[in-house]
């Protein structure tokens, strides 16, 4: 029998797989891509995570290949609206570390078994002792029992822990258009920027090796095909200025987003994290990482459970209520931040002014914290 079985070898997965290595517990991961990489979504690492990883060597090789990023600007039609400042946090590392999903990836597998890829896992089955895991691979079918389940495979991992019906997703009516684009060398190189401007919001992230992450409001049932895509993104960036990265663009990702907040993290031996139990908007940035403080905080636990056979019911219990506190506060944000940065027509005026008074008062540093993830349970 395994100890634990860990479905998703994405940051969450890894992370959770190392921090149980580290602990002397063998976890095996199964994966459902066939290598490592690919694609481009979640590039910011927040205070907390690199507070909680920091005894493990990994928060080191992180910053190894991030871009600091200590302050963010809120601007409208080319006017500076206000700044946030993160380094006015008393925190061990008052700034947002951005670098490549790929490049998270890389770092928290270091500590982490080599994952079975191309495995599709098709049921995990609780048992009194233990729980079946049922899954394919290259065409052949897997059965085996493991000690304890841990899910964390995103959205397409909820069907295996949750019943239908029994986690609600709302599905918010926007879409954005996501490039990183190569961009010359600027005086803002590592401040994140915020465009709130009639048409929608446009998001503008610094990235490692003069590369910035854009992310555009688009309108929901324009046209999808490649070319179409890439030339509204280049005319969102061309319109506030960004001309030069905008010449750059090949092509444009198009997505939407979800809230979903699991009312339940564990079944028994079975466990869901990341987005497998919670899923909120991109805008804002604080979705992996939700999912990586669920990992280093339920490690220890999971390391207790099976070196001493007992199951720490008492610290589950707190564990899975802060963590669905945590999501819910984040997911709270997610849909302000969403809100804002849509299209206002006439009442943009009235956005203006709002967002210049609360970055122009003494609330900046609670606004601050909150972006920062301040107020997670764990943080």
């Amino acid at each position: 029998m395994r100890e634990v079985t860990i479905v998703g070898a994405g940051p969450v997965g890894l992370l959770l797989a190392g921090e149980l290595a580290r602990r002397g517990i063998d976890a095996e991961l199964l994966e459902r891509r066939p290598a490592a990489g690919g694609g481009t979504r979640a590039i910011g690492i927040h205070s907390p995570v690199l507070s909680a990883l920091e005894n493990s060597g990994v928060t080191d090789r992180l910053l190894a290949e991030a871009v600091r990023v200590r302050s963010g600007e809120a601007r409208s039609r080319g006017r500076l609206l206000g700044t946030l400042h993160f380094d006015v946090l008393a925190r061990r590392f008052p700034f947002v570390a951005t670098l490549p999903q790929a490049t998270t990836e890389s770092v928290l597998g270091t500590d982490a078994p080599e994952p079975l890829r191309g495995a599709h896992v098709l049921a995990v089955i609780p048992r009194p002792s233990g729980v079946v895991v049922r899954a394919g691979h290259l065409g052949r079918p897997i059965e085996f029992e493991s000690r304890i389940v841990v899910v964390a495979g995103g959205a397409a991992g909820r069907s295996l822990v949750y019943r239908d019906g029994g986690v609600k997703a709302r599905a918010y009516p926007d879409r954005y258009l996501m490039t990183d684009a190569a961009t010359p060398a600027r005086a803002d190189d590592e401040v994140a920027v915020i465009h709130l401007d009639p048409d929608g919001v446009l998001e503008s992230f610094p990235l490692p090796g003069g590369r910035r992450r854009f992310v555009a409001w688009d309108p929901d049932g324009a046209d999808d095909a490649e070319d179409a895509r890439a030339e509204r993104l280049r005319e969102a960036l061309a319109r506030r200025g960004e001309e030069d990265a905008a010449a750059t663009i090949a092509a444009a990702t198009s997505f939407g987003v979800r809230r979903v907040v699991a009312p339940r993290l564990r079944n028994g031996r079975v466990f869901a994290i990341g987005d497998t139990a919670h899923e909120v908007s991109p805008i804002g940035g604080q979705g992996m990482n939700l999912g990586l403080l669920d990992a280093v905080t339920l490690a220890p636990l999971l390391a207790d459970w099976v070196r001493t056979g007992t199951v720490p019911e008492r610290e589950l219990r707190g564990w899975e209520e802060r963590r669905i506190r945590s999501a819910r506060r984040a997911a709270a944000l997610a849909s302000v931040n969403t809100s804002l940065g849509r299209p206002l027509g006439r009442s943009d005026a009235v956005r203006r002014a709002a967002v210049r008074a609360m970055l122009s008062t003494a609330a900046v540093t609670v606004f601050a914290r909150a972006y920062a993830m301040g107020f997670d349970a764990d943080a």
